[in-house]
């Protein structure tokens, strides 16, 4: 996960004429049978086939490509670490008078979004980057790290967390974009139902045996295997009936193609 930033965009006012105006139509979810990168590690020119990315809200998306803008709307970004403490630290996670800090991503700090009070700022403070994402031109937004509650000691729940995702995916559809969760496989349909998601972007649903929880609600799956921990060859994989159609493996750092480490393959 990498520095998340946003450009903020202004929110035209729709003008009703002559009474009631059509609802917009909601926006598009990926195809299901796209082929979609996952370039978190920096932009690339996508391989042939390629019809669609996942990128860094930091870069642009991929021309003539499905774009979908990667934010992390439960955690902080490194970068962003002091800012958080020094203006926002009500807002942050606290156990024993530290910040709690998700044991995988140690430069990561867990929000606070125990109350409606503290869901609410920060589904404030992320409008400008949600909005930014349309406003570069991508086509949907996905939220990183909606299972932060597994990793807040019981400070905040499922709940909370569905809370703050449909606050989110509520601006995103306002500013057009369709919206993705994020793994977490317990929410079975709550995610679409509650939260308003519209597809989803899954990591490892193969290796944890989750896709069906996936599949069973979205159309539009998006999973990434990664090549360190793949549960035999890439052909076993996508023989595999559970698995998403579009279904990718990555290296585990999301590396390009000039990297070594790098590698890219598809079902």
């Amino acid at each position: 996960m990498l520095p998340r930033t946003g450009i903020p965009a202004l929110l035209l006012p729709l003008v009703l004429l002559g009474g009631c105006a059509a609802a917009p139509a909601a926006p598009a979810p990926p195809p299901a049978d796209a082929v979609i990168d996952y370039q978190l590690g920096g932009p690339y020119d996508p391989a042939d086939g390629v019809g669609g990315v996942v990128r860094d809200a930091t870069a642009p998306p991929a021309p003539g490509l499905y774009s979908v803008c990667y934010l992390n709307g439960f955690q902080t970004q490194p970068s962003e670490r002091a800012v958080w403490l020094e203006e926002r630290a009500e807002l942050v996670l606290t156990a024993e008078g530290e910040p709690v800090i998700d044991e995988n991503w140690p430069d990561e700090l867990i929000l606070d979004i125990s109350t409606a009070e503290k869901r609410s700022a920060i589904a404030g403070l992320g409008e400008s980057a949600i909005r930014g994402c349309a406003a570069s031109g991508f086509d949907a937004v996905e939220f990183d790290n909606l299972d932060s509650f597994t990793r807040s000691g019981g400070a905040f729940d499922i709940d909370d967390a569905l809370d703050l995702a449909a606050r989110y995916v509520r601006t995103a559809h306002d500013a057009g974009l369709a919206a993705a969760q994020k793994n977490t496989a317990e929410l079975g349909g709550r995610g679409r139902d509650e939260a308003g998601f519209d597809f989803a972007v899954v990591e490892e649903c193969q290796r944890f045996d989750e896709c069906a929880a996936y599949t069973a609600v979205y159309d539009s799956v998006l999973d990434i295997e990664y090549s360190d921990d793949l549960r035999g060859g890439v052909d076993e994989l996508c023989a595999d009936p559970t698995v998403p159609v579009s279904t990718i493996v990555r290296d585990r750092d999301l590396t390009v193609p000039s990297d070594p480490e790098y590698v890219f393959e598809r079902c």
